[in-house]
């Protein structure tokens, strides 16, 4: 049944109308990760993470992390690790096998030739990675892999499948090594369960007496004994068996298990922990008995484990990393990504957000709170601004201006002319752009592509804040006020009679009026800055305004003593800063698709902060330019997905819509939407519950537009 989570886009929306939570304040939202942690593996000091959008690393058992993604592809889904000497190794099963890195994630190649492609993804996927002595091991969607010279090249071990009944009919999910015996786990609709070989994969044999559920998600060696972890979401069942003789028979161990699936097993010392549809359970007796492990933990699946000296990690399917520091009996989320970084701008648009930081770049989050890195050819880290122009995004650095015309993927440096690096502000205008800098502005008239000074007539030219209304540009300086040119930077007139104060942060329109957010408080014009008003009631004295930002008639002013909001066009200020640990903000966003949906977002010294708007101001409007500019289906998330998944899709203007799914036969298995929707995003949830593991496609028709693509069911 189709389940629409987000039915249209609405402006102006009364804070009367909405139910106000009960915890209505600020949240920490530095976790880029919120989906998946599939993946962890220690070497050293060094903890590697792998989620959905690629590879973390820590160098100081998980204290900090950085992105460790160079050579890998865009977002990719890391399904393992496995550690061999000085090399690491990655799986993905959607994005072409294996990749090995000599130099500790500082950079990855890929190492698949001989891996045979998923008739599913027509690329190798790898769900599983050992290390067996010298040798590497390489589950698949079609069996088992080895490599015997580091990845370089790979040899199928089950060259001849059986016959129907013990055939491996889904992926090798889980391997494990004992002694001379090598065993491999699998899922499936049919000829499912462990298979072991003793001749090192030549041959292969179904083990599984006494295993009542051959859905084998994770296989564990402790001592001489051997741990299969089953079940599969659609039955909701799974447990733990024990295998005591290679094998050869399976023995029920679930005391004091919920019965739910178990999708992770790790030996950490004596102890073997397992990671459940709901929780994490240790056994310190062999698998005899399972004691939950929880205090702070979600109630959700847990993926992987690892240890790192005395931290232990768990990934889980939609909150992340956590961490223990007392064996597992209590546990807390991991902050990383943007996290204690100085986060100094924000560009929105539509449902997408990046954030620039001082010394880590750009980050990208999506309409589902998801931070990624995307600082791919940014060579200068330290980003003072970002904006949007058109489809493309500009960031302004220590090193000068950099332009991406893929959603931050990417980024080219355009500078020429730019003789002044040190970038402060960006303004756009068409195709003109302007940059405030060390040196005054700059005036690009080809969008970046070159630059000329503009600087006549500037008194100060540390420019910190640019706003353009119709012809006129207003320029904030770092002592000498508020300037204003109508030439597109040919000259300049000094704006400042009542400005007490003359060191400018930033400039927001309301209408005609022009606010100026300075080091004593906001100031307001209404003459196009021929004369200034202090508009700062209810603002502690002296406080430093760095970031404006606007919703209808409503302002918010971020500041070095928190988050404040006027109602009334700055006559009057209201504090917003319940829940905000972090009260030096340094630049402000608003980001979403209306309704309950859209949030204010901070940026302070420790990272990104996020509240509701409607909590804070008394309505809630979004602007023609926060709509989709065209017709826009996206990709669903998570892809792969088990069961659910959501598709969302942008309209520009009212239309009738149809959403379908398709296998790969052409056949249509659903019909998500079949109605007349209003402008703006939408999301529908795709419910795969009944249907068999595999690729299916889901295609958007509304009006003259159709757009198909692909997603992955994987149970």
């Amino acid at each position: 049944m189709k389940e629409i989570l987000l039915a249209s886009v609405t402006f102006a929306i009364l804070l009367a109308l909405i139910p106000a939570e009960a915890d209505a304040q600020w949240v920490h939202a530095n976790d880029p990760f919120r989906g998946r942690v599939t993946a962890l593996a220690v070497s050293g000091m060094k903890v590697f993470a792998g989620t959905d959008h690629g590879v973390f690393l820590s160098t100081n058992s998980g204290t900090s992390w950085t992105a460790a993604n160079s050579g890998l592809p865009p977002s990719m889904w890391v399904s393992s690790f496995a550690i061999s000497g000085a090399d690491v190794f990655v799986g993905s099963p959607d994005a072409g096998g294996v990749y090995r890195s000599t130099n500790n994630g500082a950079s990855w190649t890929p190492v698949d030739s001989g891996l045979i492609n998923s008739p599913f993804l027509n690329v190798p996927a790898v769900d599983v990675l050992a290390v067996s002595g010298e040798n590497l091991l390489a589950g698949t969607g079609v069996g088992v892999y080895l490599s015997t010279n580091r990845g370089t090249s790979w040899t199928k071990l089950n060259a001849a499948y059986p016959s129907q009944g013990t055939v491996w009919v889904g992926s090798v999910t889980a391997l494990a090594v004992i002694g001379t015996y090598l065993f491999a786990g699998t899922y499936g609709e049919i000829g499912s369960g462990v298979f072991r070989s003793t001749d090192r994969g030549v041959s292969w044999d179904s083990v599984n007496s006494g295993l009542t559920n051959t859905w084998v998600n994770a296989l564990a060696v402790l001592g001489t004994n051997l741990y299969a972890g089953t079940g599969d979401r659609s039955s909701g069942q799974g447990g733990v068996f024990q295998s005591t003789n290679n094998g050869k028979s399976w023995t029920v161990v679930d005391a004091g298990l919920s019965g739910t699936p178990v999708w992770s097993l790790s030996v950490i010392g004596t102890n073997l922990f397992a990671g459940t549809e709901v929780g994490v359970y240790v056994s310190t007796n062999n698998g005899t008995g399972w004691t939950p492990v929880t205090p702070g933990l979600a109630d959700m699946p847990f993926d992987c484990f690892a240890a790192s000296g005395t931290n232990f990690f768990t990934g889980t399917y939609g909150r992340g990393l956590y961490v223990s520091t007392n064996s597992g009996s209590s546990w807390a989320p991991v902050d990383w990504g943007p996290s204690n970084t100085d986060v100094v701008s924000f560009a929105a648009s539509g449902v997408n957000l990046f954030a620039g930081t001082r010394g880590n770049g750009v980050f990208f989050q999506n309409y589902y709170y998801t931070w990624i890195p995307v600082s791919s050819g940014l060579a200068n880290p330290n980003i003072n601004v970002l904006t949007v122009s058109g489809s493309n995004l500009l960031a302004g650095t220590d090193g000068g201006v950099y332009l991406s015309t893929d959603g931050g993927t990417g980024w080219t440096s355009i500078t020429s002319g730019l003789t002044n690096s040190y970038v402060h502000s960006l303004a756009v205008s068409g195709v003109d752009v302007f940059a405030g800098t060390n040196g005054g502005v700059f005036l690009s008239t080809n969008s970046g592509s070159d630059w000329i000074r503009a600087n006549n007539g500037m008194t100060d030219t540390l420019v910190r804040a640019l706003a353009i209304s119709g012809t006129k540009l207003f320029a904030g300086t770092g002592s000498g006020g508020v300037f204003l040119s109508t030439n597109d930077g040919s000259s300049w007139t000094p704006k400042d009679t009542g400005l007490t104060n003359r060191s400018v942060f930033s400039l927001a329109f309301i209408g005609t009026n022009l606010f100026a957010g300075t080091e004593a408080g906001v100031f307001v014009s209404t003459t196009n800055g021929a004369s200034w008003a202090s508009t700062s009631s209810g603002l502690p004295i002296s406080t430093s305004v760095f970031s404006l930002a606007v919703s209808g008639l409503n302002l918010i002013a971020g500041t070095n003593a928190g988050v404040f909001a006027s109602s009334n066009r700055g006559t009057s200020w209201t504090a917003v800063n319940a829940g905000l640990k972090d009260t030096n903000v340094s630049s402000l966003a608003i980001c979403g698709t209306g309704d309950y949906s859209t949030y204010l977002y901070a940026g302070t010294g420790g990272g990104v902060w996020r509240r509701r708007l409607s909590e804070m101001v008394t309505s809630v409007v979004l602007s023609t330019s926060e709509l989709p500019h065209k017709l826009q289906l996206l990709q669903n998330y998570p892809n792969p997905f088990n069961p659910s998944t959501t598709i969302r899709y942008g309209l520009p203007s009212r239309s009738h819509v149809t959403l379908t799914v398709f296998n790969t036969l052409g056949q249509q298995v659903a019909t998500l939407m079949n109605d007349t929707q209003e402008a703006g995003y939408h999301d529908v949830r795709f419910d795969g519950g009944g249907l068999a593991s595999g690729v299916y496609f889901y295609r958007l028709q509304a009006g003259t537009y159709v757009d198909t693509k692909k997603l992955l069911l994987l149970r």
